[in-house]
């Protein structure tokens, strides 16, 4: 579905279409132009210190699909042999020979993407699955030949504690770290079942710390934490890699059943990300990679098997299978995580095909699924995950809300970077628009596109069915459908006039007429109306900075009275940091799974109308 509609400017036959990710922006070149005019020409800011003549090698991108020029003598200085044929490039000395897809790493952005990581703080008691244990042993002797692990159990048992279980990767390297550390050590004891399991050796003063990471479809946040405190110690975010191969996980699906290695490269793509994140966490925190005894890491179903090495082929085809629901333990070191060396990644249930873990942990940290009075709970990305609770009841539904919120499939479209449209106001004297970073536009990202479709519907500037007012002076000729002039050229960052199109109103329609028809799903299996909700729970990166009362006016949440929605930032997070430092939120996680009733939109009989309806403005 990719089409001139996404891209910056018409598109004639004499120009190549290349494709920027992750930050989600396409451009139109002419041929003998290079990737960093291609990036320029977008508004994406590629690192470029020398100004493209390739001496400064900051300019690296992997180039994904399609074909370019051979690598220049520059590019050989820069790159290994192995990295050239895995796609690497300068992006001021690769030229295309046609249509494109790039990788941007984020060393070669001048501008970190903005990304969610924020939230609530847990606020659980701390319990966490791994408890340090510090032990001193006697020195092996020509009198006392025990073995290593002989000795340990024998130390522990005079604690009182169990006699615990080693695996292969600690036993790797406990004898080097008993004997470099004079035979005092603390052992990082994970809970499992009536004995423990020895994931972390370590010197006696270094704490014990814990991993969580929300994997969306396309950002990640990850969070250090402190197992004694709980306290967080670092946080981070990084687009997801994945997008790469799709915008979306049914094309990331699709990317994994067409090719061999499909499903192993997304894996590794992700592991890839993660470790650099990981990388990031310790430096900020100034800890070592080998304290991170523990991780939870949730995601939607797809990322979760992706992320765990799991078919996915059953999750693209009629019913959505998964694979699995149950929760999981993986060994860090099984997926290529630097963690230490025993530390387990542990992965809270799914409900269904298409509502994961991060809808669990999202619905654990906001204790919606415990209201008694009509709660909706709702998690807004690429795949919206709707929950509805009442009376200890849980009723749950996916919809395809697509990747408009994300900036993906509008002419103007970018994910929520520096000189993305954020907030527009249309008044009398003129159109007001509000830039990620307050620099000159460049495009417009999820939530300024829904400010912009909601005051245009305000102004009366597009009717209720999405089509505009043809004798507005603001509105221009644009692919037989209109469009309404944003921003002109001179007072772009990009020199291109900044367009809303009627396009991009109908993509705005589908997606939150998707979000509104399950919403009004649940209701109508709960035997309610819009009215009874008590409270509306709006959570995820997106919902962080989407305006609520455009939201309303342009009928994507129901006409409640603003007091009664919440937003809550990025509460899959918080779940996760939650049940990285408490056992007893792991359990609620699987007694949510077990009150959930899934509802399959695309077989429900009120489903179509419902949607038909939503559609209007």
């Amino acid at each position: 579905m990719e089409n001139h509609q996404h891209l910056s400017g018409q598109r004639t036959d004499n120009q190549y279409k290349v494709d920027l990710e992750p930050v989600g922006r396409r451009a139109l070149i002419e041929p003998g132009m290079t990737l960093l005019d291609a990036a320029w020409r977008a508004g994406v800011e590629i690192v470029a210190v020398c100004g493209g003549l390739g001496a400064c090698g900051k300019c690296r991108v992997r180039l994904v699909h399609g074909e370019v020029t051979p690598p220049t003598a520059a590019e050989g200085r820069v790159f290994s042999a192995a990295e050239l044929a895995a796609g690497y490039r300068l992006a001021c000395q690769a030229r295309p020979l046609g249509d494109v897809k790039i990788d941007i790493p984020p060393a070669s952005l001048s501008t970190p993407q903005r990304l969610q990581v924020e939230g609530q703080e847990s606020g659980v008691a701390v319990d966490p699955v791994v408890r340090p244990v510090d032990v001193t042993v006697v020195p092996a002797t020509l009198h006392d030949l025990r073995a290593d692990t002989v000795r340990l159990t024998d130390a522990l048992a005079e604690q009182h504690m169990p006699r615990p279980f080693f695996d292969q990767p600690v036993l790797r390297d406990l004898s080097r770290k008993l004997r470099e550390q004079d035979w005092s050590v603390r052992l990082a004891l994970r809970r499992r079942n009536q004995r423990s399991e020895v994931v972390g050796v370590l010197h006696p003063e270094q704490a014990l710390l814990g991993l969580a990471v929300d994997i969306g479809t396309t950002k990640m946040a990850a969070y250090l934490l402190d197992l004694a405190s709980g306290h967080t110690l670092a946080k981070a975010g990084l687009m997801n890699p994945q997008i790469a191969y799709g915008e979306d996980v049914v094309s990331r699906i699709a990317y994994a059943n067409r090719h061999a290695d499909g499903r192993h490269m997304l894996q590794a793509r992700l592991m890839e990300s993660l470790n650099d994140l990981i990388d990031q966490l310790c430096r900020e925190a100034r800890v070592t990679h080998e304290q991170i005894v523990e991780a939870v890491v949730v995601g939607n179903t797809a990322i979760h098997h992706f992320f765990a090495g799991l078919p996915v082929r059953q999750l693209g085809e009629s019913p959505y299978i998964p694979a699995v629901t149950e929760p999981l333990d993986i060994c860090a070191c099984h997926l290529g995580l630097k963690l230490a060396s025993g530390a387990k990644v542990y992965l809270p249930p799914n409900i269904a095909g298409y509502v994961g873990a991060d809808h669990v942990a999202m619905l654990l940290a906001t204790d919606a699924w415990r209201a008694q009075k009509p709660t909706v709970a709702l998690d807004i990305g690429t795949n919206t995950e709707i929950s509805l609770a009442v009376d200890g009841r849980l009723l749950s539904c996916s919809c395809a809300s697509g990747p408009a919120f994300e900036g993906a499939h509008i002419h103007a479209g970018m994910r929520a970077a520096p000189g993305a449209v954020e907030y527009v106001q249309i008044l009398e004297d003129g159109v007001h628009i509000q830039t990620i970073g307050g620099r000159p536009p460049v495009g417009i990202c999820g939530s300024g596109i829904l400010d912009a479709v909601a005051e245009l519907r305000a102004a009366g500037i597009i009717q209720r069915t999405g089509r505009f007012q043809p004798d507005h002076p603001r509105i221009v000729p644009w692919d037989g459908g209109g469009a309404f002039l944003l921003a002109p050229a001179t007072e772009t960052g990009n020199g291109n006039d900044l367009l809303v199109t009627r396009r991009d109103v109908n993509e705005v329609q589908l997606a939150k007429g998707a979000i509104r028809a399950g919403v009004e799903v649940l209701l109508l299996e709960a035997g309610l109306t819009a009215q009874d909700i008590d409270t509306f729970i709006v959570a995820g990166a997106f919902g962080t900075y989407l305006d609520l009362e455009s939201a309303v006016h342009i009928g994507m949440f129901p006409p409640l009275p603003l007091e009664r929605f919440q937003q809550v930032g990025n509460a899959a997070g918080t779940g996760a940091r939650q049940m990285l430092i408490s056992a007893e939120q792991r359990r609620l996680a699987t007694q949510i799974i077990e009150r959930v009733r899934y509802v399959e939109l695309t077989v429900h009989p009120g489903f179509t109308s419902v949607y038909m309806d939503a559609m209007y403005l």
